[in-house]
């Protein structure tokens, strides 16, 4: 394979393998949902073996903001009006993932109509952050690598502002950095489940290392700094995690050596830490390095083949997830007290790997189909 295409495919790649960590994370919250998962966890009634199933998905959120941001510098790169071409397809796409949250999304969750209740989670962070970047990306680079950073790295110093409900911050703060509930009427709740702030971070971040991956970058440099950075990240979570002074909730030593681990990556997701960004990019650098020195692998090309279409798998395995729970219900009914669920965490795992290989059949065609008609653009939006 020629070394632009590797360069491409390594990044559709890791996209594919976070989704997957995603579907067994839904799969838990589907069929699962009876053993609840705080954020952060609490060790001491977590399972090891679900504790490890939700620190994978803690994967899925800064890799795919990041590759939004690195896709969003490509998109950018292959126009003559660069930026331009980048902030309106930023402002456009976003837009679009903020409706197809509240409307599509939501009612896949919750088959309710009217919603009671509106959940704005992942997509809806993905498609304010390209609204931001939108405008972000008239930046110089440097100043935009240093913004990112800031944002990333000093939010968690906000941790203590909080606005009550009625205060005229309180809505602009719980969409920034304070999860809560924003009520639109006596009918209908917003929760904010994704703050913003640091997702602003993620994605410059990642527009920021765009240059890495162009066609004319050279390999064996774009190795080394993903080799670096992710390594720098793992180091620096490493350090601050150890010294418990800054960064998360700070962790104490287990009764064992398993729970001592436990707790020391036991980190927070909601808003997303300084170090849950350190632990879960750091890992996502050094997996995109490696994916791009094992590319040809067959397994490779089927996790390609999931990050070729991610809006399209995505909306696909939310309305399968919930078919099948409605389906299990109505032949078993309620096992798990008022919800049928799994009795084993080997269950989730066993029904995200079935439905994987269900469900992949559909996402190669369509992604197949999104690669030979390029001339539809609303498929980028998928």
């Amino acid at each position: 394979m020629a070394a632009a295409s590797r360069r491409l495919h390594c990044i559709d790649a890791l996209r594919g393998l976070v989704i997957l960590f995603m579907l067994l994370d839904h799969v838990r919250e589907t069929f699962y949902l009876h053993h609840q998962v705080p954020d952060p966890m609490v060790v001491a009634d977590t399972p090891p073996d679900l504790f490890t199933s939700r620190l994978l998905a803690h994967l899925c959120a800064p890799v795919f903001v990041f590759l939004t941001g690195l896709s969003a510098f490509l998109y950018a790169s292959r126009h003559g009006d660069g930026r331009a071409a980048a902030s309106s397809f930023l402002w456009r796409r976003g837009l679009f993932l903020v409706l197809l949250e509240v409307t599509v999304i939501n009612f896949a969750w919750t088959f309710q109509f009217p919603p009671a209740k509106v959940f704005l989670q992942v997509i809806w962070v993905i498609g304010l952050s390209m609204l931001a970047l939108a405008a972000l990306v008239w930046l110089p680079r440097a100043p935009l690598a240093v913004l990112g950073m800031v944002l990333v790295a000093g939010h968690n110093l906000l941790d203590g502002v909080h606005f009550p409900v009625g205060h005229v911050l309180h809505v602009p703060w719980a969409i920034l950095h304070d999860r809560g509930w924003i009520e639109v009427s006596e009918a209908l709740r917003l929760r904010t489940s994704y703050p913003l702030l640091p997702w602003i971070g993620v994605i410059a971040l990642g527009y920021v290392a765009g240059p890495w991956f162009l066609s004319a970058a050279n390999t064996p440099r774009r190795q080394s700094l993903l080799w670096a950075w992710g390594w720098g990240l793992l180091a620096g979570f490493v350090v601050l995690r150890a010294m418990n002074i800054y960064g998360d909730r700070p962790w104490v030593a287990g009764d064992t050596l398993l729970l001592t681990a436990m707790g020391f990556f036991n980190v927070t997701k909601y808003p997303p830490s300084l170090l849950f960004i350190a632990l879960t990019l750091g890992i996502g650098l050094l997996l995109l390095r490696a994916f791009e020195r094992r590319d040809g692998a067959g397994w490779m090309a089927w996790l390609a083949t999931f990050g070729a279409a991610p809006m399209f798998f995505y909306i696909l395995h939310l309305y399968a997830l919930k078919f099948l729970y409605l389906g299990a219900e109505a032949i078993w009914g309620v096992n798990q007290g008022k919800v049928y669920g799994f009795d084993s965490v080997w269950m989730v795992w066993l029904c995200a790997i079935v439905l994987a290989a269900l469900l992949y059949p559909a996402v190669r065609a369509f992604a197949a189909f999104k690669a030979r008609r390029r001339d539809i653009a609303w498929l980028k939006y998928l």
